[in-house]
């Protein structure tokens, strides 16, 4: 083999030189300055041709001004040689000065670049760290700047994605107007790759919030919570990590991932079917549920009250007059929802309620609970549950946990129509649906926006439709699916004069609005309570139970119930009386909702949750009650 020649080798050492970067080719330049102005003081010392017979030192300087500054030579005298050797130190600092400038303006252009790009790490502590990029991101950061909002010395919420970092602030910047006193650091690389994940400091973070996204968003979030738990560089102190899973085969991976740490995961496709099937039931659940879930309200407290040793779960009901209890938090870290009213309060327990803030939890300490026994009405039978017909429109992975939930609710011999385009769907249903005793499932194949289908199936005599958002489509086409299909449904029952209950999921907040015009029953943003929940979970994660309970179809749940059924309406009542009526049926009254307003998005459709008990309000006979109640 011909071995490369002198030139050859030189030429590759001098291009892999060349490719070192900035330091490197400022660092040969003043080499190579050093070089030129050395050699050619030392050829004038030499020669004897300096004109004043200068020092070894004062050529060098000579040489060095000439280098830096070209038109310093036009003052030189002297002989040929002199003259000459000034000449080409000149030259040389042309060269060596233009070549600085350009390799420092290129420099300079290549860190903006980095910077640009989001490729600096971040320097926080107890900062927020979002991993992904989701149109979830949006709500997240929301909600964490109303939890951050009392913060003094502020907060900082840092969002680390795949994405491009001055692409992600622009999209903030549009569609968050007020971050208040929370500061929002964007960062670019990919949240799987150990090195890029050290850019937003997760080792430091208060609370780690992973996004699923791509086409396997649970093979992501598996990776990220793997390279967040171990990774080399992990701390001591455990990471509280909050995420989302889609499918219930990959929750015990994360959870064993999470071991050692506090990983909770919410089960998506679980928690909407069951606000689903709830919601279908008793319309504005949902409402309730985001009204509980976000930060710009009331929110869901625990703490500790001496004062209440002793003392039952049904007297404590009555002992505030600002915030609303809905349950305990015993010593062993169960968690009761709405427990017997007879339950002690031991020393240790905790109470858990809705209020302004932390500090609003106090005890009346009123000498009287000014209760109207005039008003409250005695118990009514509970009716016996009878079949009932739904009709699903739509689908997505949802639907075959919904049809499961919907069984835990329906008396036996109901039915269930299920309407789609995806073909061979009714194999799968019956797949995954091979527990179902009290429903008569029935599948068909069509386009939910056909009139004529929908006019075939005669929706009118259904009990409530539910209109499934298509999410394996673009989340507008999807969007646009249901709202024609609303649009439909609603018209076909303003013609026939018959009421239904229509319940719809939605997959973009944005979309509600539109949707509004087919007056909808009820709206269901799934993607919007997802994020809701990871925000609460990130802020405060002895959440997690409350609303494992809540959404867990044994034990005590949400209800809507008849105001009537309550307290007299049409007379004012305080929220004493109505919370003592609850508490005579073991149930616990957090709110009310006021049908006249439930079209009005700004009074949150007519849902009220903790009230002030001392002041007195009119209920309507159409109005509702929400309890938490075993049923």
């Amino acid at each position: 083999m011909k071995q490369p020649s002198f030139k050859q080798k030189f030429q590759y050492w001098f291009d892999n030189y060349m490719s070192r970067g900035t330091g490197a080719l400022i660092f040969a330049l003043f080499v190579l300055s050093a070089l030129i102005i050395f050699v050619i003081a030392a050829l004038v010392k030499i020669t004897g041709s300096a004109p004043n017979n200068e020092s070894l030192f004062q050529l060098a300087w000579m040489a060095l001004l000439r280098t830096l500054d070209s038109g310093t030579m036009g003052g030189d005298t002297g002989g040929f040689f002199f003259l000459l050797m000034m000449l080409v130190v000149t030259f040389g600092g042309i060269f060596v000065v233009s070549a600085l400038i350009g390799i420092i303006n290129n420099g300079l252009e290549d860190k903006l670049d980095e910077l640009r790009k989001g490729r600096s790490a971040v320097l926080e502590n107890n900062h927020t760290l979002i991993l992904g990029w989701t149109p979830q991101v949006f709500t997240v950061i929301s909600e964490l700047i109303l939890a951050n909002e009392s913060r003094k010395s502020g907060a900082v919420i840092v969002v680390f994605a795949d994405h491009d970092k001055v692409e992600m602030e622009d999209a903030i910047n549009d569609r968050i107007e007020d971050t208040k006193n929370t500061r929002i650091i964007c960062r670019s690389g990919n949240p799987i790759d150990l090195n890029d994940l050290e850019l937003g400091s997760p080792h430091t973070a208060r609370s780690i919030i992973i996004l699923s996204e791509g086409a396997d968003p649970d093979t992501h979030v598996i990776k990220s919570v793997l390279a967040i738990t171990n990774n080399p560089n992990r701390r001591e102190a455990p990471y509280h990590i909050v995420t989302q899973i889609h499918d219930q085969k990959n929750m015990d991976v994360v959870k064993m991932l999470g071991a050692k740490d506090n990983v909770q995961a919410i089960l998506t496709t679980d928690l909407i079917a069951r606000v689903v099937a709830q919601t279908s039931r008793q319309s504005g659940l949902s409402i309730v549920y985001t009204e509980l879930m976000n930060f710009g309200g009331d929110e869901i407290y625990f703490k500790q009250e001496p004062n209440l040793s002793g003392k039952t779960y049904g007297e404590a009901l009555l002992a505030f007059e600002t915030s609303t209890l809905m349950g305990l938090r015993k010593a062993d870290g169960t968690i009761m929802m709405s427990p017997p009213m007879d339950t002690r309060i031991q020393s240790g327990d905790q109470i858990f309620a809705i209020a302004e803030d932390d500090d609003k939890i106090n005890l009346s300490n009123l000498p009287r609970i000014p209760l109207d026994e005039s008003l409250i009405l005695q118990t009514g039978k509970v009716s016996k549950p009878k079949p009932e017909r739904g009709l699903i429109l739509g689908w997505n992975r949802s639907g075959a946990t919904i049809i499961r939930e919907l069984d835990n609710y329906v008396a036996k011999g109901s039915e269930l129509t299920v309407v789609s385009h995806i073909y061979d769907l009714e194999k799968q249903i019956r797949l995954d649906n091979k527990k179902i005793v009290n429903q008569k499932l029935k599948v068909m194949e069509g386009d939910i926006r056909d009139r004529g289908l929908l006019e075939k199936l005669q929706v009118t005599e259904y009990d409530h439709v539910i209109v499934l958002a298509y999410s394996h489509l673009e989340v507008q086409e999807a969007d646009a699916i249901t709202l024609v299909t609303l649009l439909h449904l609603r018209d076909i029952a303003e013609k026939d004069e018959t009421p239904f209950s229509i319940i719809s999921e939605m997959l973009d907040l944005r979309n509600r609005e539109l949707a509004e015009a087919a007056k909808v029953d009820d709206f269901i943003v799934s993607e919007h309570l997802i994020s809701l929940m990871l925000a609460q979970l990130s802020e405060n994660a002895e959440l997690m139970g409350v609303f494992t309970d809540i959404f867990d179809p044994e034990g005590a749940e949400v209800y809507l119930k008849p105001i009537g059924d309550y307290v007299a309406t049409g007379q004012p009542v305080n929220f004493y009386t109505v919370t003592e009526a609850a508490r005579r049926r073991g149930e616990t009254a957090i709110g009310y909702r006021l049908m006249s307003e439930s079209r009005d998005a700004e009074k949150a459709y007519g849902v009220k949750t903790n009230p002030n008990k001392a002041e007195k309000i009119i209920f309507a006979p159409e109005d509702k009650l929400v309890v938490i109640s075993e049923g």
